[in-house]
Order: C-alpha cells, then structure tokens, then sequence
C-alpha cells in the first residue's frame, strides 16, 4: 500500500532528507556538500511516500515564480522502485502546488528517469546539462 503525505514535523523532514542521502549521496554519489541546499530550511514543501507503512520515498516543491513550481529532490529507495511510489509521489506534489495557486510545473530530471518523466506528461524543454556529475533535462508540464 502506498501512502504519500506533507512531511510537516521535523522528524519527517529528517527521515525525507535521511531518504534522499541514501539515493543521492550513498548511491548515486553526489557529493553530500551538494545534497541540502537552502531551500531545504526554508520555502520547500516536502512529502514523504511510504511503501506498506515503511519509508521509502520522498520530494519536494518550491515557487520559483507566483504560479511555477519546482519539483525536485524526488528520491525512491531502490528496493521501492518500480511499485508505483514515485508516480505517486509526483501525483501528490503537483497537486499540493495546485492547491497553492501552480499552473505549471517545471523540474530538471536525471537523464535516466526521463522516461519516467515523459509518461507523466512532461516534455524536455533544453539541452542536457550537468548537475553534480549526474546528466540532468529540464522539463516542464502544464496540466489540462
């Protein structure tokens, strides 16, 4: 059963930060300098997925402009994936932003989930860049 809600205590946002460690620090590589950036403390809704009640998922969102949200920091556990928990976890985001005034989403993806991504509904939107060593696309999704 996947379960997907804001990460408002700071217990939740310890295990959403102590999540994304482990996939982008750990196995991934990036440098952990890298990993927690201001918007960490400040201006990011969080959430945290939950696969059969045990912690395995989490993202996050920020305005970069009045009706633009970024989503990123989206970090499934490696035995999680493929269950359905990111889909949902990105579901729950966008719709989070969309209560919070968004009509438009943008976020800059790993070159390898942008597959996962364009079944989403988002399209590529600039050159491949570099991001911690990792190749990254933006892309951008305006729903119906």
């Amino acid at each position: 059963m996947i379960e997907v809600r804001l990460a408002e205590k700071e217990a939740e946002r310890r295990t959403c930060l102590r999540l994304r460690w482990t996939v982008f620090v750990e196995e991934q590589r990036v440098p952990p300098s890298l990993e927690v950036d201001e918007h960490d403390s400040s201006g990011a809704v969080h959430a945290l997925a939950l696969l059969d009640g045990v912690p395995a998922g989490t993202g996050r969102f920020v305005f970069v402009e009045p009706r633009i949200a970024r989503i990123g920091r989206m970090a499934v556990v490696d035995d999680a994936r493929g269950k359905g928990l990111g889909l949902a976890l990105l579901r729950f985001l966008e719709a989070e932003a969309h209560k919070r005034g968004a009509t438009r989403f943008t976020l800059n993806a790993q070159v390898s989930a942008r597959r996962f991504y364009e079944r989403a509904g988002y399209e590529a939107s600039g050159p491949i860049f570099d991001d911690a060593g990792i190749p990254h696309v933006r892309m951008d999704r305006t729903p119906p």
